[in-house]
């Protein structure tokens, strides 16, 4: 059996508390609808807003693997100590999936250091989501295409820097296209950006985003191995001649 890995889903938590029609769609929140529908040898957590420290304390994030972002509306009250410290742990090693509109989240920006924006549309069209590195981990059990009957419209031109690789490419029924499942790496930490998820659809009950989720999480696990080392170097591995 693989080693458990520990999964924090991170959530505002404001849409479905304000919003009827969400709170229907997500009766326990969002975050607990993903980890509800998530696959694998996980130890999922939760974590929102309002809690002490947005809930990830220096504790919680040193006990994370994978951390899944979701926000919205309230990017601007998640404080700058608590992003500085996701930042710090990404650059670790923790792995972070940023999901729709998080984008726009303070972390995502600062790990991209672009504005992180682009073009939208929110009319209930059909999107559908072209898998195009095949062979990637993200894309395991996943057919060539799979559509999701309403979503909100992302499109291009996206303002991030050239992924490491570009996982999924969606087309949307108005003609837009969109880059929409992107992986980065930054210091030790691995960044996948997944598109799906307006909170007015019921994305997150898709077998097949769920499946990609699933598939994130496993391939933004850290890898084992020390810590790096930066400032003075050990001694010489070979002798050296003084000039």
């Amino acid at each position: 059996m693989s080693e458990v890995i520990r999964v924090t889903i991170w959530n505002e938590y404001r849409h479905e508390q304000s919003k009827p029609h969400v709170r229907e769609l997500y009766p326990k929140g969002m975050h607990q609808a993903i980890a509800e529908g998530l696959t694998g040898n996980f130890d999922i957590r939760t974590a929102t807003l309002e809690e002490q420290e947005h809930g990830l304390s220096e504790e919680v994030l040193a006990n994370t693997d994978v951390l899944i972002w979701w926000g919205h509306t309230a990017h601007k009250e998640v404080s700058d100590e608590i992003v500085d410290r996701v930042a710090a742990r990404v650059l670790q090693g923790m792995g972070f999936i940023a999901l729709h509109s998080s984008h726009y989240s303070k972390v995502f920006k600062k790990l991209m250091g672009t504005s992180c924006s682009l073009l939208f549309r929110d009319v209930g069209e059909k999107e559908r989501l072209w898998v195009t590195a095949p062979g990637h981990p993200i894309a395991e059990g996943v057919a060539p295409f799979f559509e999701l009957e309403r979503e909100e419209m992302y499109g291009e031109f996206f303002d991030i820097p050239s992924p490491d690789e570009v996982v999924f490419t969606s087309w949307f029924e108005g003609g837009n296209v969109f880059r929409s499942g992107c992986c980065f790496n930054r210091g030790q930490g691995k960044i996948f950006y997944f598109r799906p998820g307006h909170e007015l659809y019921p994305t997150y009950r898709d077998a097949n985003v769920l499946l990609v989720i699933s598939n994130a999480v496993r391939w933004a696990a850290p890898v084992k191995r020390e810590p790096l080392r930066f400032g003075k170097s050990i001694p010489a591995l070979e002798p050296v001649r003084e000039k």
